[in-house]
């Protein structure tokens, strides 16, 4: 089987109401689709979200280096030769993990529908019986988050997650307004993407909560400051969860051998795909770290994937799967009951691609072949 065409779309996906979190507030989100097509006919879709504040990629970067500087180099090799592949695109660019991602998204389905399976089967088989999701709440005035997260748990949700990190005052009043709103047997996450910044900031707030029995605690250091982060490990009891500074073995190597965190977020657009992120998960395994699948708030096509992963290793205790709830119009669909997602047995990533709202939300295409 060989690769004989890459086709790839500048989309911008409209989200159902804005999402604000404390680098940065979105109104729509922008994704790169690719549609990967073989010599049997087989097609396969993939997706990068890229984020400046996050994987140092943005929109036109990676919709350019994909179809400039990667795709070309693709074709006419085998999808199913994913080692190769990557180290293929790791010669040409230097990380660019969500371009990459992308690609081998789209390997990863090819290879489920070549072969009859859904990509869990490719991945280890299915671990766990099902998916649950949190409620995800945006940066608002404690009042709103609050009420939206009472709303969430009459809505049949056992978890919620709550963005802070704008105002270290304030983010003490949104936590403790939430969990007052969801009584005590409700799971609450609470990620400060980066927004205290420093060790002195983030104990200065979580000894003003401490009482309210937060399931972890999400970045609440810079990205880069890997010691800084093992120091709030040391002088908290809640639980440290890093994600914006974790994307590959790099760091991971670093946050093992200073026991910086309890808990890491492993998203596909920071490491490059299910198969790095495979990595990352075999390496927390023998380091004791649980493993949750976090999400750039992607299409149903990525969001699949990391649901397939989700499903398939036993490491990995938690997933963020929601971007389709978030988005107002997708390129497929997924199916969710309450707090369920329900993760398809059909080929490959199982998503039915609807290709004209691909080429309706898209700015502009290129095709390689």
């Amino acid at each position: 089987m060989k690769i004989v065409s890459i086709e790839v779309f500048a989309t911008q996906l409209p989200l159902v109401r804005p999402f604000i979190v404390a680098y940065d507030t979105f109104r729509e989100l922008p994704s790169i689709i690719v549609k990967m097509t073989t010599d049997t006919g087989i097609v396969g879709y993939g997706e990068g979200m890229p984020d400046p504040h996050v994987t140092g990629e943005s929109f036109y970067s990676t919709y350019e280096m994909l179809s400039k500087d990667v795709a070309p180099l693709l074709i006419g090799e085998n999808p199913f030769a994913i080692e190769k592949l990557h180290k293929i695109m790791a010669a040409a660019v230097y990380h660019a993990p969500t371009a990459k991602a992308a690609i081998d998204i789209a390997c990863y389905d090819i290879m489920g529908k070549a072969t009859g399976q859904p990509v869990y089967n490719l991945l280890g088989g299915k671990v766990h019986a099902s998916l649950s999701v949190p409620f995800v709440i945006s940066i608002l005035p404690p009042e709103e988050m609050a009420s939206q997260a009472a709303q969430a748990v009459a809505d049949g949700y056992a978890s919620i997650k709550i963005k802070v990190g704008d105002d270290p005052a304030t983010d003490i009043k949104r936590i403790r307004a939430v969990r007052q709103a969801i009584g005590e047997n409700v799971q609450l996450r609470v990620d400060a993407n980066q927004g205290w910044r420093n060790v002195a900031t983030t104990m200065r707030v979580l000894k003003q909560v401490e009482d309210c029995e937060m399931e972890w605690i999400e970045q609440p250091v810079l990205a880069d400051d890997i010691i800084g982060l093992a120091e709030v490990r040391q002088k908290t009891t809640i639980p440290v969860m890093i994600d914006e500074g974790l994307h590959g073995d790099k760091e991971m190597r670093e946050v093992i051998m200073r026991q910086a965190a309890d808990l890491i977020n492993i998203k596909l657009m920071k490491c490059g795909g299910l198969y790095p992120a495979c990595k990352l998960v075999a390496q927390a395994e023998m380091a004791g770290l649980g493993c949750q699948v976090g999400s750039m708030v992607e299409s149903s096509i990525a969001t699949a994937a990391g649901a397939h992963l989700s499903i398939a290793k036993s490491m990995i205790f938690s997933n963020e799967m929601v971007g389709p709830l978030m988005f107002s119009r997708d390129f497929g669909k997924l199916h969710y009951e309450k707090d369920q997602l329900m993760v398809t047995d059909r080929p490959g990533l199982g998503v039915d691609v609807d290709e004209d709202t691909v080429r309706e939300l898209s700015t502009q295409s290129t095709l390689i072949q």
